[in-house]
Parts: structure tokens; sequence; C-alpha cells
């Protein structure tokens, strides 16, 4: 196999149609190996010495029978219009590239921008009450003059409410589904889907005839939690599904609010419980939100911008007595204004955990102060 742009996407492919290979693995592949086409040309005895890699992945990979699934897998995408994004494109969202367990790959059909500059996950129990889906739509209709993109699972109940709720209002609004994009589930949501393809689309982390299965909910939750800057849970039970995600957000490090409720009914139970653990802040109103993490509208451009520490018109700006590393930060919060801690590391290029140590030595210089929403700004 020749190394192309296209050979080593059929190869990553062919990677996340081998069975008993998961994300982390398989970046645990290409970092050793080099490339996903180096993975397929290793021998056994390197194979083997890869953390993650045992003796049944390494004679799956030996195999290659992921790669005829991997070319058909392509061909089939070209067909239907759908769009792959590889962990290493330029179209894959920045949100997910710092997570350790994100998709090596995402398939998505639509018209949005996965790097809005705002994102709201919004979540909660499939049996949703009168109270949740009237919540639901008045958290979108206030959310409107923010222009987030809004992110749920196109499930019943709380999920399909937030997605009619953002066509109704003219917001983009993307379903992360636990199945392929040839496989709307449920099927009855088939033509709110259609319709979320104008302004918003549909996304998911396996192949285009994937058959949902119990594993690939939790998954899923994943990479809503993943994308979104904040999220809402409406209503859950005390062990809902929501609750996976609201674990996934915390690991994150992203913002959850949940909305409070009746005590005595059961699908509250999960919210009031996050409340009472001080796993979530509690959900007042959009502007009560709005304010904690930060969000204002004089400050709202359309997405968020990872080339412009390279924009020749206002790209450098001079910060005499710091070091290089220090200069850069200060140059971004002084071109964006206030960041989430995840987008500067990601668009500084700085590891969190050396980025946490700059900012603090930046707090006590007097130049940057903390801010609600694990966000930084310059004083």
């Amino acid at each position: 196999m020749s190394e192309n742009p296209e050979s080593e996407k059929l190869c990553t492919l062919a990677l996340v149609n081998t069975p008993g290979i998961g994300s982390v693995t398989i970046r645990q592949l290409i970092s050793y190996c080099g490339s996903s086409e180096k993975v397929f040309s290793s021998d056994y005895k390197k194979l083997i010495k890869i953390p993650g890699v045992g003796d049944k992945v390494a004679r799956s990979i030996l195999r290659k029978e992921g790669l005829a699934e991997a070319e058909k897998e392509w061909q089939n995408c070209l067909k239907s219009g759908a769009k792959l994004h590889f962990f290493s494109d330029t179209t894959y969202p920045n949100r997910l590239k710092s997570l350790y367990d994100a998709p090596v790959v995402l398939y998505s059909k639509g018209n949005f921008d996965y790097n809005s500059y705002r994102t709201v996950g919004i979540v909660g129990t499939r049996q949703v009450t009168e109270y949740g889906k009237s919540v639901t739509e008045n958290i979108i209709k206030d959310l409107t003059p923010y222009n987030p993109l809004v992110i749920s699972g196109l499930a019943y109940g709380v999920d399909i409410t937030a997605h009619r709720a953002c066509l109704k209002n003219d917001l983009s609004t993307i379903g992360v589904m636990a199945s392929g994009l040839n496989v709307i589930y449920p099927a009855v949501h088939q033509k709110t889907a259609s319709e979320m393809l104008e302004k918003g689309g549909l996304v998911t982390e396996n192949a285009l005839a994937t058959k949902p299965d119990f594993m690939r909910f939790p998954a899923r939750n994943r990479i809503i939690a993943g994308l979104s800057d904040v999220t809402i849970v409406v209503e859950s039970a005390k062990k809902g599904g929501s609750l996976i995600t609201v674990d996934f957000a915390q690991n994150y490090h992203r913002e959850v609010f949940a909305v409070p409720g009746n005590i005595s009914n059961p699908q509250s139970e999960g919210c009031n419980q996050l409340v009472r653990d001080n796993k979530a802040c509690i959900f007042i109103s959009v502007q009560d939100m709005a304010d904690s993490i930060g969000w204002n509208l004089q400050n709202k451009p359309t997405s968020l911008d990872v080339t412009g520490k390279d924009d020749k018109n206002d790209s450098t700006f001079i910060f005499d007595g710091f070091t290089q590393d220090e200069g850069q930060v200060l140059s971004l919060l002084k071109r964006q204004g206030n960041m989430q801690v995840d987008e500067l590391s990601w668009q500084s290029g700085l590891h969190l955990n050396k980025l946490a140590t700059l900012l603090l030595n930046l707090e006590f210089q007097g130049m940057v102060r903390s801010l609600p929403g694990k966000k930084y700004g310059l004083i």
C-alpha cells in the first residue's frame, strides 16, 4: 500500500471495523506505529508490545479483514452523501480533540458547524412529562438570542422535544445517534431527522448500517457530553441514561445544569439528586445559566476560531517579560476574550496540566482571572 491521504483514511476506517479495537487502542496503535497504514504493515512482534494490544487484537489486525469492509463503507458514504470526519482532519470537531476516548472517526449528514462558538446539550428522560416538555421548549426559545448549536440524542421524550423546538425557533440542532446514519432510531422520528438536515444534522461514530444495541447508547452519550460546552438535564429518573451523560460531562470538565422538579415525581428524582449532591448547578433560567458560565450577547462570534493565531491582521500582541507560552496564552485571551480551558488548551497547543500551572502563575501576576464555567480572561 502506498502511503497517501485516502489510503491512510481507509486504513483508519479498517481499524475502526476491526473487532475488539476501540478508539483509545486505535490511537495507541497509530502513535506507536506512526500511521494507520504502518499498523497494517507491522508484524506480530511489534504489535504485541503495544499497550492495550493482546494476542487476539494483534491477530485480527494481521488478518486485515477490516480493509475490504472499509473500502465498501467508503464507497457507500460517497453514494449516500455521508461525510467522514477523521480525528486528524480539520473538519473534526475541536471540542473532541482533547478527549482521550474521542471517536477516531465521525459520520455526519446535514448543514451545521461542529465548532459553533456556543454549544448546549439537552438531555432527559424518554418518559417526559408535560412539565418537562414545557421547560424544554422554553429553554430552546430563550436560548435563541445566544445562537448555540443544540445537541441531543434523537430519542423519545426530552431529546425529540428539544430537536423539534429548535426547528420551530430556527436554531441549529444535531442528533447524536447510537445507530448508523442509515438506521433512524426510533423510526417514528424519521420526519424530524430529515427536517434537521436543513439546519443541523445527524452525527454518529457507527458504520452506516449499524443497528442500535445496549452498549452503543452510553458511547453515544459521551459524544453528546464532549460536543457540549454545557449540558442541561431536564428530567431524569434516579437511574436514567441522562446521568451517564452527566458523568461524561464532569469527566470532560464541562458544565452541567439540572432542572429541579416535583419531589413526588420519579421523573425528576435524578435531577433533584444531581443538585442535592452538587453534581449539577440548579437550572433556574437561561439568563441565570448564561451569567453563571460567562456568556454575553456583546461578544458572540459565529464559530470557534482555531486559525486566529495565524491571522495577519490581528495576531501579534507584545507581552514583554513573559515566556513564549505565557505570551501565546495572553495573546489568545486578548484576541478572543474569555475562553474555556479546553478551548485555550486546543488553540495554544498546551497540555491541560501545563496550561493549568501557567494560568495559575498568570493569576498570581495579576494578568488573568478565573471565571465561572472554567473560563479565563484578561484582567
